[in-house]
């Protein structure tokens, strides 16, 4: 069973990196393995020029991390959460209080922030967890999903947020199902089905997708665009109705206005031309399909049987088991995360071909971890 495969990025300091794939494409089986809850079968890892495997405790006290799973005390408040993992990094009394304060009233917790978590609704979780992500002030920022089951309003104080920081030299490394967010990013790494299938910055990304810049052009009557494919520029057209199509071109600027006139010449009337920025929604969904038509699944087995892509259930549950054993005492996970040296990448991962660990080991691991926590409470 493969979770991932054959992904490779590297992650520059004080930049922001999206992974976006819809769910199931192996975006948190990359972050446990960035985190070393999760060994890959083939290839390495590095964050901040350590094997994730092996992080010391400074390696560990410049990280922050918010998994997607909500894995804080549920009998502590909001309050009592983000100060016990302020001081887990060794924050003093005045600078600690401080800090909660500042993460609480950011992501707009301080008026809850004497609620017992279990009593916080979903969104609100999910912005306790990065609360204590956020709270020790780390260098590189691995946030798992942090805008999921969040209203839109809060969740552009989050992205101006990590803007922030970013403008102060953290590195983030975010994952999201959300394409739109991908504007949000200096680089865009686009999973699907356990392979990237892009990584360039969004405007690259766009570019990638259609084969350049794109023209959207409306005529007065039927005309058939495939008549402009011989044209010097065109990388591509699509005819997207009958009086309607849309060309790929080197530079929209200057082939526009050779499109109206290789359109008048074919006996066409141009009613509007413009340059077209698609969605993400859309560029994703066109390099999806594309890479789907690049890696076909296979027909048939031997026994007749279509194949298929196989679950990630276990790995998945053998990768939060493992994860929260190796947490221990550390409910939120931010077990005390050393800088990157000079001209170092802040992180960089070419994890491949994730092998899967059997039910009953995911389930030993996590009982494990459970009577730790019990015992710490």
């Amino acid at each position: 069973m493969t979770a991932v495969s054959d992904v490779s990025f590297e992650v520059p300091e004080g930049s922001i990196l999206g992974v976006i794939g819809p769910s199931g494409s192996g975006k948190t089986t990359t972050i446990r393995m960035l985190m070393g809850s999760l060994a890959p079968s083939e290839g390495s890892v590095s964050v901040l020029g350590h094997d994730p495997l092996h992080f010391d405790h400074a390696t560990r006290e410049r990280i922050g991390y918010m998994p997607q799973q909500f894995i804080l005390y549920p009998d502590l408040t909001a309050g009592e959460n983000v100060d016990f993992v302020a001081s887990l990094f060794g924050l003093l009394f005045f600078r600690r209080r401080r800090r909660v304060r500042q993460v609480l009233q950011l992501l707009d917790l301080w008026d809850a922030r004497k609620r017992q978590a279990k009593d916080l609704s979903g969104g609100m979780q999910r912005r306790l967890e990065l609360a204590c992500a956020l709270v020790h002030e780390p260098r590189l920022l691995i946030l798992d999903e942090p805008t999921a089951g969040i209203d839109p309003i809060l969740r552009r104080t989050i992205w101006d947020e990590l803007h922030r920081l970013r403008g102060e030299g953290v590195t983030c490394l975010v994952t999201t199902q959300y394409v739109t967010e991908a504007e949000e990013c200096d680089t865009v790494a686009l999973i699907s089905e356990g392979r990237l299938i892009a990584y360039a910055s969004p405007a690259d990304i766009r570019r990638q997708a259609y084969g350049g810049d794109i023209v959207e052009i409306s005529t007065e009557a039927t005309f058939d665009a495939d008549v402009l494919a011989a044209m010097p520029g065109v990388h591509g057209i699509r005819q997207t109705g009958l009086r309607d199509f849309r060309v790929a071109v080197e530079d929209a600027a200057v082939a526009m206005p050779e499109l109206v006139d290789a359109v008048a010449a074919a006996g066409g009337t141009v009613a509007a031309a413009r340059e077209a920025r698609p969605s993400f929604e859309e560029v994703f969904a066109e390099l999806v399909e594309r890479d789907r038509r690049e890696h076909p699944v296979e027909a048939a087995d031997g026994d007749g049987e279509a194949s298929r892509a196989p679950s990630r259930t276990d790995a998945e549950r053998a990768a939060t088991a493992t994860e929260a054993g190796l947490r221990g005492s550390d409910p939120a996970g931010h077990v005390p995360v050393e800088p990157a040296t000079e001209g170092q990448g802040a992180a960089s991962a070419v994890p491949t071909d994730t092998a899967d660990t059997a039910d009953t080991a995911a389930e030993d691991a996590a009982l494990g971890s459970r009577g730790d926590r019990e015992e710490v409470a």
